[in-house]
């Protein structure tokens, strides 16, 4: 079964709990009038596309009616899917362009952070490059302990000093090790602290200062790792976060576990900053590179 095929069944809850409203809604009207854009505009908010997305969506469908003279709701409901594509916008390519690169990703525990992480370092490999892992979040051994097993599942090494130990050392060891293997990718795992506790940004920054002075001018990415079921508090962590670092992109985990999918579309108004990756499960291949076109065709096909 292709990824598509996963997409398709880890956004069923979505797909059917209320994006298929939308379906049955286009077909209960004969032709698109107010009465109809209303109660869409009622079911994509409780899809947790958010108030100001939701307005935005429906504003431009009412312009789209009238633009191009949509009498039948069908035709309306297909002006609705390219609104939607167009509203998530595509993701930039990973600017992964030296050797070694950095991913450095941050998330509060519990919203997948570690797995993902190894998951992320999967599709790397699956592409051809050589990925190394960093276990910097001393501060849980269970967190160590979990990304060595999820590495030796996905096949990727791991450089791990004992709980506790300072993580910006961590991270140069594993700098260190990366140059001397000729490693492609080098993904630091970090403490999955609070959003709004000082001691995050003093930890980053920390890091950042290690990174910058042993791989200077090296390609970095900043992923910030938040779990979908959360919905809108899932977009406030991320405005939190934002103030805390230079985040250059999401990634989404547990979509098959809600009906909101729509998170998506709040995510990218509220924050202009690309989803990279979504998790529709908890194997290692249920986690992918985002892609819009896939994303939009998995809510509405039937």
């Amino acid at each position: 079964m292709g990824f598509f095929e996963h997409l398709k069944q880890g956004l069923a809850k979505t797909k059917t709990g209320v994006f298929g409203q939308i379906g049955s809604l286009f077909r209960s009207f004969s032709k698109p009038d107010e009465e109809m854009l209303e109660e869409l505009e009622e079911i994509l908010i409780c899809a947790d596309v958010g108030y100001d997305t939701t307005e935005e969506i429906i504003s431009a469908l009412r312009e789209t009616i009238k633009a191009e003279h949509i009498t039948e709701p069908e035709a309306a409901h297909e002006a609705l899917k390219r609104i939607l594509r167009e509203a998530i916008g595509d993701p930039r390519p990973l600017n992964l362009s030296t050797t070694p690169s950095v991913i450095l990703v941050i998330g509060v525990n519990g919203v997948g952070k570690t797995t993902s992480i190894a998951k992320i370092a999967n599709v790397l490999k699956s592409e051809g490059k050589k990925v190394l892992l960093a276990a910097a979040d001393t501060f849980r051994a269970a967190a160590i302990d979990q990304l060595k097993v999820w590495s030796d599942r996905v096949g990727v090494d791991l450089i791990r000093q004992d709980e506790g130990s300072d993580p910006a050392a961590v991270v140069y060891d594993a700098i260190s090790a990366a140059k001397s293997r000729n490693s492609d990718v080098l993904i630091i795992d970090t403490a999955g602290r609070l959003h709004n506790k000082k001691n995050l940004m003093d930890e980053l920054a920390k890091i950042n200062r290690v990174i910058e002075r042993e791989l200077p001018g090296c390609a970095r990415e900043t992923f910030l790792v938040l779990d979908a079921t959360t919905g809108q508090n899932a977009v406030n962590q991320a405005v939190e976060f934002k103030q805390a670092a230079e985040i250059t992109g999401l990634v989404l985990t547990k979509l098959d576990g809600t009906a909101k999918g729509g998170i998506v579309f709040s995510i990218k108004k509220t924050l202009d900053i690309p989803v990279q990756f979504i998790g529709v499960g908890e194997r290692a291949e249920d986690l992918q590179r985002f892609d819009a076109d896939q994303f939009t065709a998995a809510l509405f096909e039937e």
